[in-house]
């Protein structure tokens, strides 16, 4: 039988330790024999050491792995630490628990992370000081593309998307985040034939513009190898026959391998003019990053100049949670630099907003859309009227910086 190489590793702070009990070898060794017998397992040999004038540590070898205590009397302070691998699990985390009974802390702090096959995880940033953790069951892609860092994991919303840490799309949830972008699009164009997608490599924002009954869809995203990989592996967007034929340009859609701003330039030249342009790119960042300059106004500028007679450009433009939505006041300021008239939608069951401009003067736009929504040839499942109507109100933040 193989070993199954996993493990729970836990490291706890006890505080407010009776001072005599932090310095009493005797019972600190018998605290921690009788919480790893309680906790299952098993133990090969303890060794210890009271040092002078006060102070003791106790390790114990494990034939899961190890356990320690150290302790500081002066301050009524122990350290923990407590790793069992393979099947016993959680053992060490019971280890931890019994011990806390026996010492009887005022107070305690304890962090567990699994170890080893099984125990990937991604780190994405969500705000100053916040971080939103993945646990990846099984990893199926992990490179490092010619502009990004790209992984494709099963989680616990089925197969997932990161790109640089940034969650992209997950099996449980695109639907719902690519519905907020394109819907509002779809029903705030004064038609919809012609379509510009910039990034958004799955494709399924693509395949929703043909199925809402564009006839000609430009789909250009740089990162040849992310959308290739993406076909590959996603079981949402393009399949990897759909994109071969897509650049090849038969049918409704042709991917283009091009840097965004370039493919701009060139449309401008032969005077292309699109219905609908979205921009469906990695968040933008609050430092400094290259994909930057594709939400800065010069950019947004070039998109407007391409927009025929009552077309809309759309862009992913962050989050609504005031811990994270500088980015999110960038966009609405330059969009209303930009365009004469500029709606919100925020998705009523996701985390990101999106930002929708168009060249001419709407008054209120969302009769207009919630009728249109009733006639549209895509029939979404996770928007209707009201979700329109409530998702176009901005948030307080945006209104009250205006």
């Amino acid at each position: 039988m193989t070993a199954e190489f996993t493990g729970w590793h836990v490291l706890a702070e006890f505080g407010g330790v009776d001072a005599a009990l932090c310095d009493d070898l005797e019972r600190l060794e018998s605290a921690l024999r009788e919480s790893l017998i309680a906790a299952g397992v098993t133990i090969c040999d303890v060794v210890h050491k009271k040092f002078d004038p006060q102070g003791v540590t106790v390790l114990a070898l494990l034939s899961e792995s190890h356990a320690s205590i150290h302790t500081y009397p002066e301050s009524g302070d122990i350290f923990v630490d407590v790793f069992t691998c393979g099947s016993i699990g959680a053992g060490a985390t019971k280890a931890v628990e019994l011990l806390r009974d026996k010492l009887s802390p005022a107070d305690v702090r304890m962090q567990v992370i699994q170890r080893g096959h099984g125990a990937e995880q991604i780190r994405e940033p969500v705000g100053s000081g916040l971080t939103r953790v993945w646990d990846l069951r099984d990893v199926i892609v992990d490179t490092r593309t010619p502009f990004q860092h790209m992984v494709i994991a099963r989680t616990e919303q089925g197969i997932s998307l990161f790109s640089d840490d940034d969650r992209q799309s997950t099996e449980f949830s695109q639907l719902t985040y690519h519905e907020a972008m394109m819907v509002p699009a779809f029903v705030l164009a004064e038609k919809l034939d012609r379509v510009l997608i910039i990034g958004s490599g799955e494709g399924v924002a693509s395949q929703m513009s043909v199925a809402a009954g564009a006839t000609r869809v430009d789909h250009v995203d740089i990162d040849q190898l992310e959308v290739e990989l993406c076909a590959q592996h996603l079981p949402y967007g393009y399949t990897s026959d759909e994109l071969a034929a897509a650049v090849r340009g038969e049918g409704p859609v042709t991917v283009h391998y091009a840097d965004g701003w370039d493919f701009l330039a060139q449309a401008k030249a032969s005077g292309e003019r699109y219905d609908v342009i979205v921009i469906d790119l990695p968040d933008e960042r609050v430092e400094d990053a290259q994909h930057n300059r594709l939400y800065e106004a010069e950019f947004l500028s070039r998109c407007r100049a391409l927009l025929a007679p009552g077309g809309v450009l759309c862009a992913q433009a962050g989050c609504a949670t005031m811990w994270r939505n500088e980015t999110l006041k960038r966009s609405w300021d330059r969009f209303h630099d930009q365009f004469a008239s500029v709606v919100l939608y925020t998705s009523d069951e996701h985390e990101w907003s999106f930002l929708f401009g168009l060249n001419e003067q709407v008054g209120d736009p969302v009769p207009g859309m919630t009728g249109r929504l009733a006639t549209l040839p895509y029939r979404p499942l996770t928007i209707d009227a009201r979700a329109l109507t409530r998702g176009a109100i901005e948030p307080y933040a945006l209104r009250a910086g205006r």
